[in-house]
C-alpha cells in the first residue's frame, strides 16, 4: 500500500465544500487518500471550524495582515508586486513545509493565484484544481452565477453550469476535469438558482479530487 495522496484544500469562507472534502475521505469515496491541513485568507472563515472539528490543521495567511499589502493600496505596480511576493510566500510555504501535498484544492478559495504561485508548484509536480460554478469558457472569475442569471433573462442562454478544471494562470481557462451542465428554469430567482448550482458542486468537487488523487496514486506505484 502506497503512502496516501497528500491534499491540502484552500478556502476563503464557509467551507461546505471542504466539508464534502473531509466527509468523503472518511468515508472512502476519495480512496487512500488524506487532507493534510487547511489554509483560508479571511480570518472569520468558518471553514477553520469545520478543520477543528476534524482534526485538520489550519492556516491563516492573508494579502495585507500579513504584510505584503498596504491596507487600501491603490498603486497598480505596488499592488501587482505585493501580489507576486504573497504568491512567491505561499508557494514556498507549501513547498518547504512540513506539509507538502501531492494535491491542491481550491474550494471557495477567493484570490487569483499568478505565476510565482502556481509555477513553482508546477514544476515540483503538484496538481492544483478549483471549483468554478460555470460551463468552461463561460463567465471566467467573479460573479459568474449573477452573469449567468442576467444573460438567461436577457434570452441569450438556455443553462448554465459547473466544472472542476486544472488551475493555470489564465483564470478558469485550465483543462475541465469533470463539467455538469445545469438548466435555467423560467420564473427562478437567482437565490433559487445559486443553491441549486451549489447543491451540485459538493458531488461534483468530491468525484474531481478522486479522479485526480487515483491519477496520482497510479503514478507513485509505477
Amino acid at each position: 500500500m502506497s503512502d496516501p495522496c497528500r491534499i491540502l484544500v484552500f478556502a476563503s469562507g464557509n467551507g461546505s465544500n471542504f466539508q464534502a472534502l473531509i466527509d468523503a475521505v472518511a468515508s472512502g469515496k476519495i480512496p487512500d487518500s488524506k487532507i493534510i491541513r487547511l489554509i483560508v485568507n479571511r480570518g472569520k472563515a468558518y471553514a477553520t471550524t469545520r478543520a477543528e472539528t476534524a482534526g485538520i490543521p489550519w492556516e491563516y495567511f492573508n494579502l495585507i495582515s500579513n504584510g505584503f499589502q498596504a491596507k487600501g493600496e491603490k498603486d497598480p505596480q505596488r499592488i501587482q508586486e505585493s501580489r507576486d511576493n504573497y504568491d512567491a510566500a505561499l508557494a514556498e510555504k507549501v513547498l518547504n513545509g512540513d506539509y507538502k501535498p501531492d494535491l491542491v484544492v481550491l474550494a471557495g478559495w477567493m484570490y487569483v493565484f499568478g505565476k510565482k504561485f502556481l509555477d513553482p508548484l508546477e514544476e515540483a509536480g503538484i496538481k492544483i484544481i478549483n471549483l468554478h460554478p460555470a460551463l468552461p469558457g463561460q463567465y471566467d472569475g467573479a460573479n459568474a452565477i449573477d452573469r449567468a442569471f442576467a444573460d438567461f433573462q436577457a434570452g441569450k442562454i438556455k443553462s448554465t453550469g459547473i466544472m472542476v478544471h486544472y488551475v493555470i494562470a489564465q483564470v478558469d481557462r485550465g483543462e475541465p476535469i469533470l463539467v455538469k451542465e445545469i438548466e435555467c428554469r423560467e420564473g427562478e430567482s437567482l437565490h433559487q438558482l445559486e443553491e441549486r448550482i451549489h447543491s451540485h458542486e459538493h458531488q461534483l468537487i468530491v468525484e474531481a479530487a478522486a479522479l485526480v488523487a487515483k491519477e496520482i496514486q497510479a503514478k507513485k506505484q509505477k
